[in-house]
């Protein structure tokens, strides 16, 4: 983009886009190295981070190790997970929960104070440490804001936009950021010998997520607009309920709630779940939310069922859930919440190795905007949180085994407010439509071409750019992929190929995918003529 920048700002530390648990956790880690962190947003309360009510999974337990953490990991996974780095984060666990105890985060204990450790969906034991039973997200995010905003090598900048990174010679040396909108906008260049992406999610890519506004995959794109490999973009994770009462973003109705032993029904008290895996309703969040969608397609209403399970107590044990079920007319102690599937995490993003390091000379990447081979296909429960605090520590110990310890010189200009420009709605209606829990190639193509549209549309904006460079890589991913696996499912090709290969795109991968995905269009419509 043509540039006309106001101020730079250099600082000889790390820069850190991202103010989640992914963000926080490495410039808490950093310390006393410097890290300038830019937020869109108050930190603690923002971001996918503080919204995530699972837990963290982490082998705590007498009866539990992290080798059977691992097994369950790789399973989850489906033959796409990186042994070595499923051994690096499910060893590093319990050390990463021990850090959070001693930074204050008040995680549920038992009468004896031990930990309370809960079970989700395809574990094989009691492993998951929760806050007040749905609020881990949130309270861990809290106290990871509140213990940076006290230590002093850590500086945070709220109200900056990052639209593109800044290249020298091929290494990333900082990045552009927006402050102010509209005609007052302003371009700042943030310089630094580190740059740190911990930018969340694509969730609101889509027309039906649980993710914040925020979640739009930004990161992904700028990395890749600025020829980053991009690793696995085509497996999506859609949460299997999400509760179905018309907002956007859709609340979510905790997997933990299965795990207490909450069931799946349709509208006649039908337990569909029993006929459709041998774990039921505890089935890999993949196979949970195809049943689900395949109900709804069928002319089905879906509930999940907490009556029995968890009744009066829901609402302490639960209050987040409970709230949103309030909030949105149901009674979730007396009657069954409605539920839909809808897009959660993704286990794709900037390619990563064992210390977050990207295909980029200068840029690390940590949490969900990476990809780091842990998750595979299909993502196991709770295991996100635990990703971004073990990879904000290694990109932390990697970026001070490097960097000369120095300070921020310049002085930005006061945090203001912005409203982030929402997704276009015929972007977010075809990838929802086209690249959703199930594929072909004919949608994939139709979402190819619908992107290509939203981006002439705009193409002077990067934060649209950004977007559907995203979009686009996901998109080329799930074509080039002949077969379902984990949370790609392709009703064209609905077998499971019997090696499994982790994909690598840059966008130039991607954009030629497109553009013969085009041509062939092209040429059948010429035919048919």
């Amino acid at each position: 983009m043509a540039k006309t920048i106001d101020t730079v700002i250099e600082t000889d530390g790390a820069l850190i886009l991202g103010a989640g648990v992914a963000g926080l956790f490495a410039a808490l880690k950093l310390a006393p190295f410097p890290a300038l962190v830019l937020a869109g947003t108050r930190p603690g309360v923002s971001g996918s981070s503080a919204w995530a009510q699972g837990g963290i999974a982490a082998a705590m337990g007498p009866d539990d190790s992290w080798q059977s953490h691992a097994a369950d990991t790789l399973a989850a996974g489906a033959g796409s997970c990186d042994p070595a780095i499923v051994e690096i984060v499910t060893r590093e666990a319990k050390p990463r929960i021990e850090d959070l105890i001693r930074l204050g985060a008040p995680f549920d204990r038992n009468a004896d104070g031990t930990l309370a450790l809960g079970r989700e969906a395809a574990h094989s034991a009691n492993r998951i440490v929760h806050v007040s039973g749905d609020r881990a997200g949130a309270e861990v995010t809290r106290t990871l804001a509140l213990q940076a905003l006290a230590t002093p090598s850590i500086r945070i900048l709220e109200g900056y936009h990052a639209v593109e990174l800044a290249l020298e010679d091929g290494r990333v040396i900082g990045l552009f950021a927006r402050h102010g909108q509209g005609r007052d906008a302003r371009l700042m260049l943030f310089r630094a010998p580190a740059v740190i992406f911990a930018t969340g999610g694509l969730g609101s890519l889509y027309a039906v997520t649980t993710n914040p506004p925020e979640g739009r995959g930004e990161g992904v794109g700028m990395a890749a607009r600025a020829g980053a490999v991009i690793a696995d973009a085509e497996f999506v994770q859609f949460h299997p309920t999400a509760i179905a009462i018309g907002k956007d973003p859709a609340p979510l109705a905790s997997e933990a709630l299965r795990g207490e032993g909450a069931v799946l029904v349709d509208e006649n008290g039908r337990r569909f779940m029993l006929a459709v895996h041998p774990a039921a309703e505890l089935a890999p969040r993949d196979v949970v939310a195809r049943a689900i969608h395949r109900e709804l397609a069928g002319g089905h209403r879906v509930f999940l069922d907490c009556r029995e399970a968890i009744g009066r107590d829901f609402a302490h044990h639960f209050p987040t859930v409970y709230e949103a079920c309030r909030e949105g007319g149901v009674d979730p102690a007396r009657e069954p919440i409605p539920v839909a599937p809808a897009a959660h995490y993704h286990m794709g993003g900037i390619a990563t190795d064992a210390y977050g390091r990207s295909s980029l000379a200068g840029l690390w990447a940590v949490g969900e905007c990476a990809s780091t081979g842990l998750h595979g296909a299909n993502r196991l429960a709770s295991n996100s949180l635990l990703e971004a605090l073990v990879f904000g520590a290694r990109a932390a110990e990697d970026i001070k085994g490097q960097v000369a310890q120095g300070k921020t010189r310049g002085t930005p200009p006061a945090p203001l407010r912005f409203a982030l420009p929402p997704p276009p709605h015929v972007l977010r209606e075809a990838m929802t439509r086209h690249v959703g829990l199930e594929r072909d190639r004919a949608g994939l193509k139709a979402a190819l071409e619908a992107i290509a549209g939203v981006e002439r549309a705009g193409a002077s904006e990067p934060a649209l750019l950004n977007m559907t460079a995203t979009a686009r890589l996901v998109t080329a991913a799930a074509l080039l992929r002949r077969e379902s696996r984990g949370a790609h499912f392709r009703s064209d090709y609905p077998q499971t190929d019997e090696k499994a290969a982790r994909s690598f795109l840059t966008l130039a991968d991607a954009e030629r995918i497109a553009a013969e995905a085009g041509a062939e269009t092209a040429g059948a419509v010429s035919v048919a003529r």
